[in-house]
């Protein structure tokens, strides 16, 4: 069965993330999901519960660095460094998570792509995972390549008193929702090998849209227990994504 849009439906990003949660429980699809799901639990699971424990000390040790002509403004700026304290760990972690599981979730992109589009791809299975997997981890060190010198210097502008506290979290959030639709959006068009320069220029045609999809996997990475399923919900969404947006640009029929 492949997969047909309604017309009624606005396919913006959050059209797309909710479409995550309904296609991992597509018929011929829930197989694929359950090694990245298990990654994912496993990973981020013992990440957030390390995290939690922690952060009755990292919050006061940040608003220590708050200078006293903003001190009045503790009561707005304690949640802000929460959210940014989680904001940093959970991309930490899905980045680690998503390197890890980066073989799974390319698999279910590509098998999900053949069940949307009624053109079944071969089941590639574990052999094909081994021999794709120098290329695979290859991508993934290009992608961080990518993120780690704009990480660096936002993290700088967190120990700048004032801005730290109040543009730094909001700067982190458009940051973050951007590289995780990278991230994820990256499973189908590395499988057609798209290099990541062109998938990039491709993603900003559709930039805020891709920004809605990833403020809303960031946004849920932060939740526990459905931060424990969010990796393949991601995979799922950038693929329907990838098929209704790109697929016809970069793939010949």
């Amino acid at each position: 069965m492949s997969y047909t849009q309604s017309p009624s439906h606005p396919t913006n990003g959050l059209h797309y993330f909710a479409e995550g949660w309904r296609l991992i429980s597509r018929p011929g699809i829930k197989r694929y999901v359950v090694l990245p799901l298990l990654v994912n639990v496993l990973l981020m699971g013992s990440a957030f519960w390390w995290l939690f424990s922690q952060l009755g000390d990292w919050i006061p040790s940040m608003m220590s660095h708050v200078p006293s002509w903003l001190q009045w403004l503790s009561y707005l700026l304690w949640p802000l460094a929460v959210i940014s304290v989680l904001l940093v760990f959970s991309y930490l972690f899905s980045t680690i998570t998503n390197l890890i599981a980066a073989p799974f979730c390319g698999l279910l992109a590509e098998q999900l792509e053949g069940s949307l589009t009624g053109k079944p791809l071969p089941d590639t299975g574990i052999f094909g995972i081994v021999k794709d997997l120098p290329r695979i981890m290859a991508r993934e060190w290009r992608k961080l390549a990518y993120y780690l010198p704009r990480a660096l210097l936002l993290l700088i502008l967190y120990f700048i008193p004032g801005i730290g506290q109040t543009v730094a979290p909001v700067l982190w959030f458009l940051f973050s929702a951007w590289m995780l639709a990278i991230q994820y959006c990256d499973y189908p068009f590395d499988n057609h090998k798209v290099s990541f320069a062109d998938m990039r220029s491709a993603l900003r045609q559709h930039k805020t849209d891709n920004l809605q999809f990833g403020a809303m996997v960031s946004l849920f990475t932060m939740i526990p227990i459905l931060n424990l399923v969010i990796l393949p919900v991601a995979v799922c969404g950038a693929t329907a994504m990838w098929v209704d947006r790109y697929r016809t640009q970069f793939v010949r029929s």
